[in-house]
């Protein structure tokens, strides 16, 4: 993309104090949907409702995970701190 074009795209940007929630919301949206269709075609196989299945277990999983995210996040910050060599 040329400097002209990239100058008209227009992004959201949200504060730098929201990042531990945008981060919790991306992380959550993108594994509670991979955890679904792993779980649901481990259970039920895949068949012919596959899918509104994998849907239905990712409305529990999705705002389940997004808590659970902003509760460990921090812990698991504070657990790597602890294990890996700063600069």
């Amino acid at each position: 993309m040329t400097n002209a074009t990239t100058k008209k795209i227009a992004r959201i940007r949200f504060p730098k104090h929201t990042s531990p929630y945008i981060f919790a919301l991306y992380m959550a949206t993108i594994m509670a949907f991979l955890m679904s269709l792993v779980i649901t075609f481990s259970e039920f196989g895949f068949g012919p409702h596959y899918m509104s299945n994998v849907i239905n277990a990712y409305k529990v999983a999705m705002p389940a995970a997004f808590f659970c995210i902003l509760f460990v996040r921090p812990i698991v910050v504070r657990m790597v701190g602890l294990t890996v060599h700063g600069h």
